[in-house]
């Protein structure tokens, strides 16, 4: 089995404390359902099943960071505060970046200290923390790794442009992280609306790609997204009723400690993908599928969307007792 730079063995994630359906990001989620039921039973909902993802991927080998809430320093509730990946990621320079979000209520989420103090604890080595674009940017939005889909082994991004994407934004990121290429493109769900975040359409493992070509409606942007995938990754195109009502195309694959790869996936998108979809992923690596269900249908986001890879470089002991 190769070594790769692609793949983390460790997942930040934040427990859901606030969950509940988010009004202002069901403008343009199209994946986000109301819910009928009581409040109380669906946030109790959301948080065993958020336990038993941490619970399942700790199982497989994978190193898991949990945020808790913390009320004295943000008493703001945040009810979409489980999908972190969207207001910083993290790089293997010791790099963490924050970035601007669309919803107003959603900037609560950002909890840049306490991530900060989080890492430490874990013995990661922090060198910088940037922030792309202004810290309260409202226009030139870029929701993280929501939006951008990064190849970090042939530095490519992909982004599909939206509400919260903006053309200018991701220029400006790709020139400040010195990233190959950035390659945009247009698309349309079923209802003809853009696709809110990329991640639900698109996931770049190491060795092989999922992607829902059909939603990719202009015929040139797809076949520069096909030809620049294939040249290292297995492609494998998902439908449109598969992102839309599985979401077959947010996924994740990781490695655990031992450096094992494992794809992890909804139990949505296990039941979502044929069976020789299923065979050509598990020529890469072990699936590990966790049920969300209620986070998935009020959330409008699946298992990627709850995962925040953890790229820093580690402080070595020496480098920890000066420190």
């Amino acid at each position: 089995m190769r070594t790769t730079t692609h793949l983390t063995d460790t997942i930040l994630m934040v427990r859901p404390y606030d969950f509940s359906f988010n009004e202002e990001t069901g403008k343009d989620n199209e994946f986000q359902q109301r819910p009928m039921g009581d409040a109380e039973i669906i946030n109790k909902n959301a948080m065993k099943e958020f336990s038993r993802m941490v619970a399942q991927l700790r199982g497989a080998g994978v190193q898991i960071l949990v945020l808790e809430k913390n009320n004295s320093v943000n008493p703001i509730k945040s009810p979409d505060a489980v999908f972190p990946n969207n207001w910083f990621s993290t790089e293997r320079d010791g790099t963490v970046l924050m970035y601007p979000m669309l919803a107003e209520n959603r900037r609560a989420e950002k909890r840049i200290e306490d991530v900060e103090n989080l890492l430490l604890e874990n013995n990661f080595n922090i060198r910088n923390v940037i922030h792309v674009g202004r810290p309260n940017e409202d226009i030139k939005v870029l929701e993280g790794t929501g939006v951008m889909i990064i190849d970090h082994t042939q530095k490519n991004i992909y982004a599909a442009v939206s509400q919260r994407c903006h053309k200018d934004q991701f220029e400006n990121f790709i020139q400040l992280r010195g990233y190959n290429e950035g390659i945009l493109f247009h698309t349309k769900s079923s209802n003809g609306q853009p696709i809110y975040h990329t991640n639900v359409m698109m996931s770049i493992a190491d060795q092989f790609a999922v992607v829902c070509l059909e939603c990719i409606y202009d015929k040139n942007e797809r076949k520069k997204v096909v030809s620049s995938l294939e040249k290292t990754h297995e492609i494998i195109d998902i439908s449109l009723k598969q992102m839309e009502r599985s979401f077959c195309g947010n996924i994740l694959q990781v490695k655990n400690t031992q450096g094992e790869p494992i794809t992890v996936m909804s139990q949505s998108a296990f039941e979502g993908f044929t069976d020789a979809q299923f065979d050509r992923m598990e020529k890469y690596g072990k699936i590990l599928n966790v049920n969300i269900n209620t986070i998935e249908r009020i959330g409008g986001g699946s298992a990627r969307c709850m995962m925040a890879e953890v790229f820093l470089p580690r402080i070595s002991e020496q480098q920890a007792d000066v420190i």
